[in-house]
């Protein structure tokens, strides 16, 4: 548990001093330099005592759009002058729909403007705390629950008295759902291959580190429906012979993270968890696992390296978790989604689960929008209803009114597509076929008036930074996409550029160890293909045709 023991020496003492660490080494017996490995390479570690007043400006992508430099720039101002206060930027803290968001010496607070962050270091320089407050989620009725107010974990209890493992996996292979954490791999034959694959013991893992811009969706599922997540990786569990199960939930979702610890002790009282599961003979017990922090945490064997004590660098591919995945033995990896799908589609059937769908796709989605959007939040659609089915019927529209420019379908990876697409179904096929993807189903919403070429550098912005640097085309590639698109949008751009986009994009694509730095080009190479004209505004006449980049007042 050495992630465990870092949180808990860094708690005590507000960062990780030299001498705690190596005391910590040789009580758990852990070489010191694999230690400082492991906290150097977290965000969430500190071996340096932390400053007075630390104020870090997330603006990444729906930040961004929603003043966030604005918002940095005040910080800075107030700030000047001011002993022992730092202000930095912070990857995504996960709350896009209030953005844009701050950290205050590791307190998140939303909705921020100039003035209140102006306003907020000066407070806390003359030694005020800084409090946060998380929402209470507003009582909503979803379709994906089977079990409204009552009867709750019913598929679980009907499994445990029929033990139809065979009939459960056939049922889930015929609802066809699929991963819904962005790579879309079939459920049940995920789950039939972890329960075929030798090794013992074997573990289910729930994947709640949502992590890229505008994802946030589990953590709205988490707040309204944490009993059926916990039921599904029960059920996954029981199916595959597993006798752990992890739900690895970002650090930033403190709050769900405490109702998860809640709903799970319920179920330890009503024997849902522990040697006997309902009686039956079988044991299965789950804990919650917080991540010390880091984008790439979402990646599957990331994650897994994770919770093993280690540095989150991806492991090469094959072997696949199927069969060696937490500590090398049988590992089912699946989305909080999916796993909350499963009871649904066990209690009312196959037939009503896919009805639920529209346009040829089947079941429900959970999408988050946010960005220039009226009501930023996420909603349960069906899965296939268009994006303008989102963004004017749920969401309320583009933000004042404005015309829509482009949406990314889910966040950078997905890429950004022009306003002539807007009826695009959200399902994985449908965006496949115009060249993006469904993902995690984080709707950013850009309105007239965006630079995409200023868009496209801050999605590469991001994943450059969030690049674990294990492998040399995606820490290298990443960089150099940077440095070409800072170059442009100071006017400095060249026509040879455009080659060097391609040749890097296709590297990256080809030779990138994971998911990462195979999606950083999405951003700049769809700008290309639909707003062509703005790249070569920068590039060919130097201007910005927004008025946004710095060629604009060069």
């Amino acid at each position: 548990m050495v992630i465990e023991e870092l949180r808990a020496v860094q708690r005590e003492h507000g960062y990780l001093p030299a001498e705690a660490l190596a005391a910590l080494a040789q009580r758990i017996n852990v070489p010191l330099y694999q230690l400082h490995g492991v906290a150097s390479f977290y965000p969430h570690f500190r071996l340096t005592p932390p400053p007075a007043v630390e104020v870090r400006v997330c603006g990444d992508m729906t930040c961004h759009l929603r003043g966030a430099d604005e918002v940095l720039l005040a910080a800075e101002e107030r700030a000047a002058g001011l002993a022992g206060t730092k202000i930095d930027h912070v990857s995504c803290l996960g709350r896009c729909d209030r953005a844009p968001a701050v950290s205050v010496n590791d307190v998140i607070l939303t909705g921020m403007t100039p003035e209140k962050v102006g306003d907020l270091v000066a407070s806390v320089a003359a030694g005020a705390r800084p409090e946060h407050h998380e929402p209470t989620p507003e009582a909503v009725s979803l379709r994906t629950d089977p079990y409204g107010s009552e009867g709750r974990y019913g598929a679980l209890r009907a499994f445990v008295e029929s033990r139809d493992v065979d009939g459960l996996l056939k049922t889930l292979k015929a609802s066809d759902l699929r991963g819904l954490g962005g790579a879309g791999f079939p459920t049940g034959m995920k789950w039939d291959i972890v329960r075929a694959a030798a090794g013992s013991p074997k573990y289910i893992v729930c994947n709640a580190d949502e992590s890229e811009p505008g994802t946030i969706k589990d953590r709205f599922i988490l707040d309204h429906l944490p009993h059926l997540v916990i039921e599904g990786m029960i059920l996954a569990g029981l199916v595959v012979g597993a006798g752990e199960g992890i739900i690895y939930i970002r650090h930033e979702y403190e709050a769900q993270a405490d109702r998860l610890e809640r709903e799970l002790a319920a179920c330890r009282r009503e024997g849902l968890l522990g040697p006997n599961v309902l009686g039956s003979g079988l044991a299965f017990e789950m804990r919650v696992f917080v991540s010390p922090g880091g984008y790439i945490c979402g990646e599957e064997s990331a994650l897994l390296e994770a919770i093993e004590g280690k540095r989150a660098e991806p492991r090469n591919k094959p072997p696949f978790p199927g069969t060696h995945g937490l500590w090398q033995k049988p590992t089912v990896i699946n989305n909080v989604e999916t796993f909350a799908f499963v009871p649904l589609i066990l209690v009312k059937g196959v037939g009503p689960f896919k009805a639920l769908g529209t346009n040829g796709a089947s079941g429900l989605k959970f999408v988050g929008i946010s960005g220039h959007v009226a009501r930023p939040g996420v909603y349960e659609i069906p899965m296939g209803a268009p994006v303008g089915h989102v963004l004017y019927e749920c969401a309320g529209g583009v933000l004042g009114g404005r015309a829509l420019k482009a949406f990314a379908p889910s966040g950078p990876s997905s890429g950004y597509l022009p306003a002539s697409m807007v009826d695009v179904a959200l399902d994985f096929a449908s965006l496949q076929k115009v060249g993006s993807m469904l993902g995690s189903g984080a709707i950013v919403v850009c309105a007239q008036g965006t630079c995409m070429l200023d868009m496209a550098l801050n999605s590469v912005r991001f994943f450059r930074n969030e690049s674990c640097g294990k492998c040399v085309p995606c820490r290298v590639g990443s960089a150099k996409l940077v440095e070409i698109l800072e170059r442009a949008a100071h006017g400095q751009g060249a026509v040879h550029d455009y080659e060097m986009i391609h040749d890097l994009s296709d590297a990256m694509r080809l030779a990138s160890i994971c998911g990462l730095g195979q999606i950083a080009p999405a951003p700049i190479q769809s700008v290309i293909t639909h707003f062509a004209d703005e790249i070569e505004a920068h590039i060919v006449r130097r201007t910005c045709p927004s008025g946004v980049c710095p060629v604009s007042s060069s």
